[in-house]
């Protein structure tokens, strides 16, 4: 492996890292959103979209999410047993259930919400102004991060 080959890898490795670390210690202090009855990394993704976008169906939440329908339903099913997701019947259409997080589940996950933002908004203030100024400047460059690994995940599934 040449120098330029072992840069990008020593980047994403560097990356992953980072971003580990920061979920990991954003939960450590946060905790999480259900103590009674702890969520799966992927039951939370949806119970997060679901909190931004209620109403979704099944299939919309799976596009958002870059996920198989299949996979949606199960979680739908799993947080549906333990009250924390309620389907509700479109008017339109009534083959499509309507996604919605339960009244108490939204409270408790507004709740963790508010809790991880002031944990983060408190680890950002101990930094100095310049780490928040870099910080701050390198959010575009990982939302595009984000999306061309979405859109890598995508091309995988469909080949």
């Amino acid at each position: 492996m040449d120098v330029e080959d072992e840069v990008p890898h020593r980047l994403s490795d560097d990356v992953l890292e980072t971003l580990g670390q920061l979920r990991r210690g954003t939960r450590k202090a946060s905790g999480r959103p259900f103590a009674e009855h702890p969520l799966g990394g992927a039951q939370i993704e949806l119970v997060r979209l679901l909190r931004r976008n209620p109403g979704l169906s099944v299939a919309e939440a799976a596009t958002k999410l870059g996920v198989a329908a299949n996979t949606v339903s199960t979680l739908v099913r799993q947080l549906a047993d333990d009250g924390v997701i309620e389907r509700v019947v479109d008017g339109a259409d009534r083959r499509v259930a309507r996604l919605a997080l339960s009244n108490e589940a939204r409270e408790q996950v507004e709740y963790w919400r508010d809790r991880r933002s002031a944990v983060v908004g408190q680890a950002l203030s101990s930094l100095s102004a310049e780490d928040q100024v870099h910080i701050e400047a390198a959010l575009p460059a990982l939302t595009r991060l984000a999306v061309a690994l979405a859109k890598a995940g995508a091309e995988t599934e469909e080949a």
